[in-house]
């Protein structure tokens, strides 16, 4: 890796820029770039075939491509895979003159026409590999009798790194129908031993709650996602930060970590193995738009994950809001309940923001 930490909005995994040794004079002519991209696909080039630093930037794909992380890199290798290619490719951005920024759908269809290009998407790409691929399997399933009644409990395992996810269904899930649905992130402390600096624990709650009352729902917890992805140690590191001064978002800074490297293409296979097609989603997060939607799976309603504040996660709650895009206001007008529970009262002051956000707690 370029770095031992990766603190890229977008977590692209950069490698050690390079120039090929041999056939190239500065590296920059194109020429000279295009006999680098030669030797970096040459599965017979050695580490001494390639002068560092160079003007070529290396990508690493995730495995499990565009079905574990929607992005460029992970489309490019699959295109060359799944034409049977050596699973490499060049990624570039086209450029829009007139916007002196980087083009977009719109000017990319007009770009495609004028040079006669066939045009996809990643979202066709995931679309295509969740028809013809598959990376959860289902390993076990149970009723789990709850204080909320029985949900069906399904044991998930990602085929490409082992890690085990768990489903709660109640009720019959119809494709008709959208379906309620939260996909949780994993929180030991909020979940399990109630602590009151974040209001996972009680959004899980909430959440269980309103499938109850719908009599149907879908609840996805994903593991491996505790600290927003940075994982218990450092999680734990972040709180001592916070108690020094930092806010989450700091915190994670500090230490050198991205502020959230969560995915959720996992989640979404599961969800389409479970027989969701349509959903009306319980979050106040929207990166779980673009982490789902890109995955065919189609939101039509957010449904808001109504909390009250405690005097431990205030701060937090605010940070979400205003640094990370949480859809949450009103937390100036509340007052803090000591017991950190749903109340009705306080929720009725806390305002959604209007649905619908793009783009990729």
């Amino acid at each position: 890796p370029m770095v031992e930490q990766n603190t890229e909005s977008m977590r692209t995994a950069f490698l050690v820029s390079v120039d090929a040794r041999n056939g190239t004079s500065t590296g920059i002519s194109a020429f000279d770039r295009a006999t680098t991209v030669a030797a970096l696909v040459d599965p017979c080039t050695r580490p001494g075939d390639l002068a560092r630093p160079g003007h070529i930037l290396p990508l690493e794909a995730r495995e499990g491509g565009v079905l574990k992380r929607a992005g460029h890199t992970e489309a490019t290798v699959d295109l060359a895979r799944m034409a049977g290619l050596y699973p490499a490719g060049i990624l570039c951005e086209i450029v829009d003159d007139k916007k002196m920024g980087m083009a977009r759908q719109p000017e990319l269809r007009r770009f495609a026409r004028e040079h006669d290009l066939h045009m996809i998407s990643i979202a066709d790409l995931i679309r295509y590999r969740r028809r013809t691929e598959k990376l959860v399997r289902r390993v076990s399933s149970a009723r789990i009798p709850t204080g909320w009644g029985d949900f069906t409990c399904h044991v998930y395992e990602n085929t490409i790194d082992g890690q085990q996810h768990v489903a709660l269904v109640k009720g019959e899930i119809s494709g008709s129908e959208p379906t309620l649905v939260r996909v949780h992130s994993e929180c030991l402390t909020g979940d399990v031993f109630g602590s009151m600096r974040c209001d996972c624990g009680v959004q899980l709650d909430a959440a269980m709650k309103l499938i109850a009352d719908e009599g149907a729902g879908v609840i996805v917890y994903l593991r491996g996602h505790e600290g927003r992805g940075i994982g218990i140690a450092h999680k734990i590191r972040a709180y001592e930060l916070q108690d020094e001064g930092h806010d989450t978002v700091e915190a994670n800074v500090a230490m050198g970590l991205p502020v959230d490297s969560r995915e959720y293409g996992i989640g979404a296979q599961i969800l389409a193995d479970i027989g969701v097609t349509s959903m009306r989603i319980i979050t106040n997060n929207p990166a779980k738009y673009g982490g789902l939607d890109g995955f065919g799976l189609d939101i039509v309603e957010r449904v808001p994950s109504i909390t009250a504040p405690n005097p431990e996660n205030i701060r937090y709650l605010k940070t979400k809001a205003e640094k990370m895009g949480h859809l949450l206001e009103g937390l100036d007008d509340l007052e803090p309940d000591p017991a950190g529970a749903i109340s009705p009262e306080s929720a009725d002051d806390v305002k959604s923001l209007p649905d619908g956000p793009e783009g990729d707690g």
